[in-house]
């Protein structure tokens, strides 16, 4: 607290009052919406459903032409339409999403590609490497929905991901096409014809809204995953367009954005996009088994360089969440994994344990730091891989069985008792505050700090108790930078401008969450 304190009084003196921003774009949402996208994401990747990855699932790719390495390859090969579908309605089934459920999963990231959702609009495929291929794409978006009708009837949430945009937006195979070549940025069709499809899924999502039942746990769109931009400036202009494109259907919907890998730089942009309350996230990928460094450094070091808060990495992560907060954003980990690479692990005395402890080391600082986390991915089609696979990792016991907080009593209800402890930790806090201010003689409004307490308490509770039943853990205000931005809005439209603003937004934030 004393930290947050600290760097307030350094800010405080001569910053400019918060303007108000356009409430509208934060009352669209239903309190169901909200749960779903604001609570802390803990997640997994359904990687190789739709964007098929063959050291994920073989099966798809036996009769797929060329090197038989892409969905492009699949989609030219024998009998495509035939095998893509029954891929699509094995690999995930509801008893997946149960099982995911009952281990705290509250979230999933599904890869797409434009292709797949040609059947909303034929013509996007007009001119790209996949135009005439609609027949065999063409049942994808229907299975979609139905994973999001899914998810929705087991407490989960669904974040779409843009995993291969036109052209290629890297020069993995998991981008579309076997070809390493990287078109995407080079062509303004290619960049504007992913805004369109960006636009029409979008568009499409939001309609699901009147689905009966209505359709609420869709907690955004990533624009482009792991994009290899010629240059940031281009990417950041593309960004941007695609932002307000996509904010002009709905000026509230969560956009999630790839970092490149330069997490501090891409938390600079967002924290100088146009001020909004919509949610504008960042998102990280963190391995450590891919480089030469990653392979001459053993697990414990691994291990070590994340749980060490001091280390270069955790105070990036810590940097970045800050500064992301205090925009109304956020961080999260979109992929991770407990993969090692074999010369990480010579001369291991417990490899079961070096790799309990990597996962743990992770985790623990995703609590910290970040919105959410999905692991990458859910499960492969040869068991046995406890690194990539979290089924495996989890009946493996390297993985914790249970993700998230785990209810020791029914606290649904003890309101009485929930009033009694707020207020008690409201008047503490409270005293510590004017204790420290009394220092420093000003004009103070200690008022503001006790609401800004209350409303932060009360947001926390609210998540914590939304919707209990069936579901294995508590949920958990992830986003608390977005909410905190919200609240003190509201707080300024009811009471007034003040240049002492600034002591609610620190009880939102340092006494709203203390649950």
């Amino acid at each position: 607290m004393r930290s947050f304190i600290s760097r307030l009084r350094h800010g405080r003196r001569g910053s400019k009052t918060e303007s108000g921003l356009g409430l509208q774009e934060a009352l669209q949402e239903s309190p169901q919406q909200r749960h779903y996208r604001y609570r802390k994401q803990r997640g997994v990747n359904l990687g190789s459903w739709f964007v098929l990855e063959r050291w994920v699932s073989e099966s798809p790719f036996q009769g797929a032409a060329g090197s038989g390495q892409s969905d492009l390859d699949v989609a030219k090969g024998l009998y495509a339409k035939q095998v893509l579908e029954q891929h699509w309605d094995s690999w995930i089934i509801p008893s997946d999403f149960e099982w995911l459920s009952a281990r705290g999963i509250n979230t999933v990231r599904i890869p797409i590609g434009y292709y797949h959702i040609c059947a909303l609009e034929p013509s996007i495929l007009t001119g790209t490497d996949f135009d005439g291929l609609q027949h065999v794409y063409e049942g994808a978006w229907s299975r979609l929905v139905t994973a999001v009708i899914t998810a929705q009837s087991f407490g989960i949430g669904v974040l779409f991901d843009l995993h291969a945009a036109p052209g290629k937006q890297n020069k993995d195979s998991h981008s579309g096409t076997s070809s390493p070549v990287i078109s995407f940025f080079n062509s303004k069709f290619n960049m504007q014809l992913a805004i369109r499809a960006l636009c029409v899924l979008v568009t499409n999502l939001i309609a699901l809204r009147a689905h009966e039942p209505a359709v609420n746990n869709i907690v955004g769109v990533q624009l482009l995953n792991e994009p290899h931009p010629s240059s940031h400036e281009k990417l950041y202009d593309w960004y941007r367009e695609a932002i307000r494109e996509i904010r002009d259907i709905d000026p509230g919907f969560p956009i999630y954005i790839s970092d490149c890998w330069m997490t501090d730089q891409y938390a600079d942009f967002v924290a100088r996009l146009p001020s909004s309350l919509a949610l504008t996230c960042v998102d990280h990928h963190l391995y450590r088994c891919f480089t030469e460094s990653d392979i001459s450094t053993s697990a414990a070091q691994h291990t070590a360089s994340l749980a060490d808060r001091n280390a270069p990495f955790p105070q990036m992560f810590s940097r970045a969440s800050e500064k992301l907060a205090a925009s109304g954003s956020g961080l999260i980990v979109g992929e991770w994994s407990g993969a090692l690479n074999p010369g990480s692990l010579q001369g291991t005395a417990d490899e079961h344990q070096e790799r309990a402890s990597y996962i743990r080391a992770q985790l623990d600082l995703f609590e910290l730091y970040c919105a959410g986390s999905f692991f990458w991915t859910y499960k492969k089609e040869l068991p046995g891989d406890q690194g990539w696979s979290f089924r495996d990792a989890v009946e493996n016991g390297i993985f914790p069985e249970v993700m998230g907080m785990i209810p020791v009593k029914d606290y649904v209800g003890l309101s009485a008792d929930t009033n009694a402890r707020k207020v008690t930790a409201r008047n503490v806090a409270l005293g510590q505050h004017v204790s420290y201010w009394t220092r420093f003689p000003s004009y103070y409004e200690h008022w503001r700090f006790e609401a800004g307490f209350d409303q932060g308490w009360v947001a926390a509770y609210d998540f914590f108790t939304f919707d209990r039943a069936g579901q294995a853990a508590i949920s958990e205000l992830g986003f608390k930078g977005c909410i905190a931005k919200r609240k003190a809005q509201d707080h300024i439209r009811e009471n007034g401008r003040s240049n002492n603003i600034w002591e609610f937004g620190e009880c939102t934030v340092q006494g709203g969450f203390p649950f």
